[in-house]
């Protein structure tokens, strides 16, 4: 067992949306979603991932947002700042970077378009992890970079001390419970409907996108869990499955971004080659906002225990 450079809070994560208004980032939106997360008392927050369009942020930008998390959830909640990319290179250069600008832990994606075999994965990772002196989370999401961090792979990072934790967005719930089992690092939940089912595994919580919309319920479904309630997680659970649908009727975070728009709190755009949805989908997101999600996002952040 190695000895964790940062032990990583368990709880709820928020991968925050990038907020554009026209071709810049929008800066009272993006402190107006931070503060949000703060007020619901989430674990930590996760500034330029996938779901803030990290691949189209300049390094301004990155800069500016990952500066501004840190600044604003100081003694309060967490920064994992996304720093991967599919050049090992590159990838080090920025995880330095957010360790620069006071990120508590680094986030990277396993390299995309490459496609790197199992030894190019221990290869890439343990290169970063041993070039930079910040914790790091592994981002397995096979269906954005087309290949898979086998739960042998992630253990056998595992013994590096500042790797600290494994995002697990595979959607393959035996994969992910043999990770759970042989690696040397906490495991959270990289897929919200699976959200009940790998903390069921011993995920030990979730990166979640459904939180930029309602941040107290998911903290609440989080808490009710981890404290032994099944009775008031598992209907928690399932209220949230047609708010992940929702999300990810088209490619994320196109449509978490029309929610919070419709809601008032930043812009729908997101920033090509990203369009807006598709005029169905957008019928679809309005309604279900008007009939559902509207008074829900309202009562968030004061909702009693028991409501998701």
């Amino acid at each position: 067992m190695s000895e964790k450079t940062w032990e990583m809070p368990d709880g709820i994560y928020t991968a925050l949306v990038t907020p554009f208004s026209g071709e810049a980032i929008d800066h009272k939106a993006w402190r107006t979603l931070i503060q949000r997360q703060i007020d619901a008392g989430v674990s930590g927050i996760v500034p330029v991932g996938c779901t803030g369009e990290a691949g189209v942020l300049t390094e301004a930008e990155r800069e500016y947002m990952v500066k501004s998390a840190v600044e604003m959830c100081s003694g309060h909640c967490a920064v994992v700042a996304g720093s991967g990319s599919n050049s090992t290179a590159l990838t080090l250069e920025m995880t330095r970077k957010v360790k620069q600008w006071g990120a508590d832990a680094a986030m990277l994606i396993s390299p995309y378009y490459n496609k790197p075999q199992q030894h190019g994965l221990v290869a890439h990772y343990r290169a970063v992890a041993r070039g930079v002196d910040i914790p790091i989370v592994l981002y397995n999401v096979p269906g954005r970079t087309a290949v898979n961090i086998l739960p042998e792979t992630a253990a056998e990072l595992s013994a590096e001390p500042n790797i600290v934790a494994l995002k697990e967005a595979s959607g393959n719930l035996a994969q992910i419970e043999r990770a759970i089992a042989i690696c040397d690092m906490k495991v959270f939940s990289g897929d919200d409907g699976l959200n009940f089912n790998i903390f069921g595994l011993g995920g030990r919580g979730a990166i979640s996108v459904v939180s930029n919309l309602l941040p107290g319920a998911m903290v609440r479904f989080w808490n009710a869990w981890s404290t032994g309630d099944i009775n008031q997680a598992w209907p928690m659970a399932r209220a949230f499955d047609p708010i992940t649908s929702a999300c990810f009727v088209e490619t994320n975070p196109v449509p978490v971004k029309e929610l919070l728009s419709l809601a008032g709190i930043c812009n729908r755009h997101p920033r090509l080659p990203l369009m807006p949805v598709v005029e169905s989908s957008l019928t679809f997101l309005v309604q279900f906002y008007e009939s559902t999600l509207a008074v829900l996002m309202q009562n968030d952040l004061n909702a009693p225990e028991e409501n998701a």
